[in-house]
């Protein structure tokens, strides 16, 4: 088989979320449970750290990789979705899964595949954990998929979990409260493993600590901890952060390669969670932290977080898709000068849509597209709804064509925002 005709039946013959919902989901762990035997336990010959949240946790992944890297370690990185390649969900060093070992494993195991008939999801993580062990990782940082009880990563004992913060997204599968969200997030803490929560809720917090507490785990809350009262921006546009750790500065002009203001929430996470492995059996030094977080992008690869695709007129996209994420970088557009505001925009159909568009600037005009995925949002659909919340706009047959038309309107000193879904900056990628 050649890499192209892997794809092709890994993305058509296996069940995937990211094409087709809900139906892909598997509400146990019974599929990964038995690829993991197969295997003989792969994820027990290396480090694992486990991460898990509603947003941040893509961004989290690669900095604590990112750190990892530099403190000497041959780091393996399982991430999901991928936006230009499929090789991207495994990475080790920052260095992709190479075609031909895609190509192995699917060869190799037709067999477990067709007796098992895992999701894409569960072969996807039985390749990334077979992979990490046959290239001696020292230690594998692992990105939850979805929600986290009965996510296909949750079956390691990491050194670490992390849950970044709780938010209102895949309500149809993981409950429509924020309670009922985090009981599943919380799946990830483990029986005396320790536990970086990275912002604090009144209403999740109770859950947390109950659920650790049952756990012997211990649990600390990185924004108690790590603050950042100042923040600006070098001449190279990356920021340049003061941090402080228990109100006492700790690491001053700390420098981040990643541009979205959101990120200073995503730092404090990744400092906790380099302090926790610091007290386990983990070295990483103070050169390493400063290493690794300014260096972010050229250790691991990561796109998408707020990425400057152009000058004159400026070209941003971003992959925040939900409500939180949403806010988030609406504040940042705030704060850039610019002359008009010309927005490339597409959702998914399984998202609280009318949520997302009532936070969208009003002042903005509007190109709405719908990804090349089946879950994808009918363009027409989406400009009707969002005409309902004062946006103005049209719509277009692809997300190429509305990218063009915004390209062809937009004046030197306009911006133009590419988002609304992973998948519609995948295809601007």
């Amino acid at each position: 088989m050649q890499y192209k005709e892997v794809l092709d039946f890994l993305f058509s013959q296996l069940p995937m979320y990211q094409r087709t919902g809900a139906v892909a989901y598997k509400a146990n762990l019974d599929n990964t449970h038995k690829l993991d035997a197969h295997f003989n336990h792969p994820h027990t010959k290396f480090k694992t750290i486990h991460i898990a949240g509603t947003n941040g946790k893509g961004s989290v992944s690669h900095g604590v990789a990112s750190v990892l890297q530099q403190a000497g370690y041959k780091v393996g990185l399982y991430t999901s979705p991928h936006l230009k390649d499929f090789r991207e969900r495994i990475k080790i060093n920052g260095i992709c899964i190479p075609e031909d070992e895609v190509v192995d494993f699917v060869e190799k195991h037709q067999s477990i595949i067709k007796q098992i008939q895992p999701s894409f999801f569960e072969m996807t993580v039985a390749m990334a954990f077979h992979h990490f062990e046959n290239q001696k990782v020292d230690v594998a940082v692992i990105e939850v998929g979805l929600g986290g009880r009965l996510d296909s990563t949750n079956i390691i004992m990491p050194q670490c979990s992390v849950i970044t913060n709780i938010g209102l997204d895949h309500t149809a599968l993981l409950g429509d409260t924020i309670e009922k969200i985090t009981i599943e997030k919380a799946g990830v803490i483990k029986a005396g493993i320790p536990v970086v929560i990275g912002e604090t809720h009144e209403t999740t917090k109770l859950i947390f600590d109950k659920i650790a507490q049952d756990n012997a785990a211990s649990i600390f809350y990185a924004d108690k901890e790590y603050s950042i009262p100042v923040a600006m921006n070098g001449v190279d546009a990356n920021q340049i952060l003061q941090i402080y750790k228990d109100n006492v500065s700790h690491y001053p002009d700390l420098k981040l390669d990643l541009l979205g203001k959101y990120q200073q929430k995503n730092i404090k996470t990744i400092l906790k969670t380099v302090d926790v492995l610091n007290e386990g059996n983990f070295e990483i030094g103070r050169k390493d932290i400063y290493a690794g977080i300014s260096n972010v992008v050229a250790n691991t690869g990561l796109m998408g977080r707020w990425q400057i695709l152009g000058a004159n007129p400026a070209i941003i996209c971003d992959t925040g898709h939900n409500a939180e994420g949403v806010a988030e970088l609406v504040a940042q557009i705030a704060q850039i000068p610019f002359k008009r505001l010309h927005m490339v925009w597409g959702m998914v159909n399984d998202k609280d849509i009318d949520k997302v568009l009532q936070i969208l600037p009003k002042d903005a005009e509007y190109y709405f597209a719908k990804a090349d995925i089946p879950r994808g949002l009918y363009a027409e659909k989406l400009k009707s709804e969002a005409q309902k919340q004062g946006l103005k706009g049209d719509y277009y047959p692809s997300v190429a064509e509305a990218l063009r038309k915004a390209k062809k309107n937009a004046g030197s000193n306009d911006l133009i925002f590419i988002g609304g879904s992973t998948f519609i900056v995948a295809e601007v990628l």
